[in-house]
């Protein structure tokens, strides 16, 4: 198996190349969205909180990506007819693939009504949240009624519903099958968890997956957020299984980190990941 600082070095050579010929993206030739994989990349706009709707697809794009998933600051929960329209034509006119919104977190069942109607007006394929637990079947109800997935996400430390996919699946196993798990791999090294082995696990059920790395800091000796490559995470098995399982969705960068400047984060984050799908 290549070692972490030739993969290094092959990330650097695919920016190197998208700098120096910006019109053909080397990014973009990488995965727009990579034929030789049945799953693409894309990102979660949590990484751009900080950014207007059009910002944040531009951004997207510049890392030669055009999937993504919107959290509310970027398309609001309560956004009228209107405004939902006029920004699915601007992510429309931009090559955007609005796939998903989330994280939506759902403790009544009038927020699992409006996370469903909000879906269904911007024509979504699934609701990235955290249903609670005494409202899950009426969500899981929903999800026959508009056939819209909930992929449910994994928050890791102090979780006290979903800390890892674990919790999720007992939760689910026995639901439709489009109640599945938003696989945050991040949170899931933060409780002393394998990524690898938690995708294996649970693979039936992972409906969307949350990429990021993470190294420890004074204030978080668990793991904070890191560029990718940068991190504790085994990143090249993590891909590797994704690729011999044939998963067939997203893996979504989800950047928490710099949060006024996260494009160079996010380019060297793809960057490893594109290098290291090279070589497979």
């Amino acid at each position: 198996m290549l070692n972490r600082k030739l993969l290094t070095k092959i990330a650097g050579a695919i920016m190197l190349a998208s700098s120096i010929f910006p019109g053909t993206s080397a990014f973009a030739q990488s995965t727009e969205n990579s034929s030789d994989f049945s799953f693409e990349l894309g990102v979660a706009s949590y990484t751009l909180r900080e950014f207007s709707t059009a910002d944040a697809i531009d951004m997207t794009l510049r890392c030669g990506v055009n999937r993504m998933t919107f959290k509310s600051m970027h398309l609001a929960l309560d956004a009228d007819k209107e405004t939902i329209e006029k920004t699915l034509e601007l992510c429309s006119e931009k090559g955007i693939s609005l796939y998903g919104a989330g994280v939506i977190t759902m403790k009544t069942k009038a927020e699992v009504d409006q996370a469903f109607e909000y879906a269904k007006a911007a024509g979504l394929e699934m609701i990235i949240g955290v249903p609670y637990p005494e409202i899950i079947k009426y969500a899981e109800e929903k999800v026959k009624e508009y056939n819209i997935k909930i992929a449910i996400h994994n928050h890791g430390p102090g979780d006290d519903l979903y800390p890892s996919a674990e919790e999720i699946y007992n939760a689910i196993k026995d639901m439709d099958p489009r109640m599945g798990i938003c696989l945050d791999i991040g949170h899931t090294a933060r409780i002393n968890r394998d990524p690898v082995q938690d995708f294996i696990t649970y693979f039936d059920r992972i409906l969307d997956v949350h990429i990021k790395d993470v190294a420890p800091t004074e204030k978080h000796p668990e793991g904070y957020t890191c560029i990718i490559g940068r991190g504790t995470i085994d990143i090249v098995s993590f891909l590797k299984t994704v690729v011999e399982l044939d998963y067939s969705g997203t893996l979504g960068l989800e950047y928490e980190e710099e949060k006024n400047d996260p494009l160079p984060a996010m380019m060297e984050s793809f960057g490893y990941v594109k290098g290291i799908l090279a070589t497979f």
